[in-house]
């Protein structure tokens, strides 16, 4: 009965799966937290297969939007969780590695959002003083001249998300948070060599220091054109 209900259905028939669970967290029936029905309880439901259960179970642990473990303990199963940032930075990544997404539109959209979110943590009362130690602690790291080109872009991107989480915008964190990986690619593929990398961190770290000097002071104007200047000058100085 199920293989006949799933061929009526068409080949996408976990997606019966997806839609049902996200009408249940709108309407307050799932929260975060709660553990999903067992695959046998969800087939028959949807009078679809099990495969077409796994299959939708394994989607929303990629969006990040469940975490799944196997036994039969109270930890097994697939619990609801909230993790945006994880399914749209993979997403992303494909989406630029097929160059689909080109990565001056990625640029622009990180302009958008971090001078943007700059200015608005720069005006926050009180200002964020945890948010602001660790982007200081940051610059100190990649501060170290010994400190080898990929450590630097961890620590670059780090840098960037932690401004923007700044803002108290969760959307604009969770789209930066996705957005990491992505910078990370395009910032060491433009400078590939210890000879173009020495003179472009040194720059780089005096961007920096200026434009958390700038929210620091409160400055929200100042910081955002600093950021602006500051993502403009690499992607058009080196080449991306």
């Amino acid at each position: 009965m199920t293989d006949k209900k799933e061929k009526a259905a068409g080949t996408r028939a976990y997606e019966a799966v997806l839609a049902s669970i996200e009408a249940e967290l709108r309407s307050g029936r799932l929260n975060i937290g709660d553990r999903l029905p067992g695959e046998r309880v969800l087939s028959e439901q949807h009078g679809i297969s099990r495969a077409s259960v796994r299959d939708a179970i394994r989607i929303l642990d990629v969006m990040g939007l469940v975490r799944t473990a196997t036994g039969s303990g109270p930890n097994s199963g697939a619990v609801l969780i909230s993790n945006p940032a994880a399914g749209l930075s993979s997403t992303l990544r494909l989406h630029v590695a097929s160059r689909h997404l080109p990565v001056a539109d990625i640029v622009e959209a990180r302009i958008l959002m971090e001078t943007w979110a700059a200015s608005k943590a720069a005006s926050e009362l009180p200002i964020n003083e945890p948010s602001l130690a660790r982007a200081r602690e940051l610059l100190s790291l990649m501060d170290d001249p010994a400190l080898d080109r990929e450590a630097f872009h961890d620590l670059d991107s780090q840098f960037h998300v932690l401004l923007s989480t700044m803002a108290g915008n969760a959307v604009v964190s969770a789209m930066m948070e996705s957005l990491r990986l992505s910078i990370m690619d395009y910032v060491r593929n433009s400078v590939t060599t210890d000879e173009q990398w020495y003179p472009v961190a040194k720059t780089l770290r005096a961007q920096h220091h200026a434009i958390l000097d700038a929210i620091t002071a409160r400055d929200g104007k100042l910081a955002g054109r600093l950021l602006r200047e500051h993502i403009e000058w690499f992607f058009i100085e080196n080449g991306s």
